[in-house]
């Protein structure tokens, strides 16, 4: 064989081999989408953040008390994160509908399309629950060891990890092996304090999902604040419960008094 020979061949093995793996794309490199808007300050991998910031695997946001944003997915999610909040990228992959996401803290809104991909996900991660989804629009908020989270449409499946227990979830959630099936207008609470026996919570009061939408906005509304606090929901249902406990209280006693009087049949009045 001749030289000329030789050199074609070894140029024709190199060009009908596979790729080597080295030449692949970096999984940290692969883009996942851009940040649509935000209101300062937010960064992202620790450096100011800016509308049209592309996004990779692995990245890194972060808002301040004062910022938000919104992320679109390349698959055509989207992503709203509240203030004091910190979000990981950690894959987006749209051929394959593959999509986890980690919050340390914070909150966040997911409007999900619907994967149709065998083996597909989409799943959101805190530090004690792990929340599932095939195509949604939801809410998460992890603070002080408790993720809240609200479906608005579509169905959520969440599961708690590590010591985690549930805290409260409606009557009517399904459950199976631990995973906690939530549909749309329900809402479950993860906490990694020991549960109260026997809670159950009922339809998810139409006040606490608006203030959970609106702490996820990139444009709130007049008179409310950029950075309304993580645990807002939380003085919400509590004040819910008290002006229903005060409500009963206060029929009862009315009730009671009006037992205790006698009152003239023929006149109306009681004395």
């Amino acid at each position: 064989m001749t030289f000329i020979q030789r050199y074609l061949a070894v140029t024709l093995c190199l060009l009908i081999s596979p790729v080597p793996a080295v030449l692949a794309a970096p999984a940290d490199t692969q883009p996942a989408g851009q940040i649509n808007a935000l209101i300062p300050a937010a960064t992202l991998n620790a450096k100011t953040a800016k509308a049209k910031d592309l996004l990779q695997w692995n990245d890194l946001l972060k808002t301040q008390h004062t910022g938000r944003l919104r992320v679109g997915l390349t698959d055509g999610s989207m992503l709203s994160l509240g203030s004091d909040s910190e979000l990981k990228v950690v894959q987006h992959d749209t051929a394959t509908q593959q999509t986890a996401l980690e919050m340390n803290f914070g909150k966040i809104r997911s409007q999900v399309v619907k994967v149709t991909q065998p083996g597909g996900k989409f799943e959101v991660k805190t530090p004690n629950a792990v929340i599932g989804v095939i195509g949604t629009d939801f809410y998460v908020g992890y603070s002080n060891g408790q993720t809240t989270v609200i479906c608005y449409t579509g169905k959520v499946w969440v599961l708690p990890s590590g010591n985690a227990k549930v805290d409260r979830k409606p009557a009517e959630a399904s459950a199976a092996e631990g995973t906690i099936l939530v549909s749309a207008g329900q809402m479950v609470v993860i906490s990694d304090a020991p549960p109260v026996a026997g809670y159950q919570s009922g339809p998810t009061p139409r006040m606490v999902q608006q203030t959970s939408i609106e702490a996820t906005d990139t444009q709130p509304p007049p008179g409310v604040a950029a950075h309304a606090p993580a645990h807002i929901l939380r003085y919400v249902l509590l004040g819910t419960g008290i002006v229903g406990a005060l409500a009963g209280a206060a029929f009862g006693a009315i009730a009671a008094t009006r037992k205790s009087k006698r009152c003239n049949p023929k006149t109306g009045q009681c004395g």
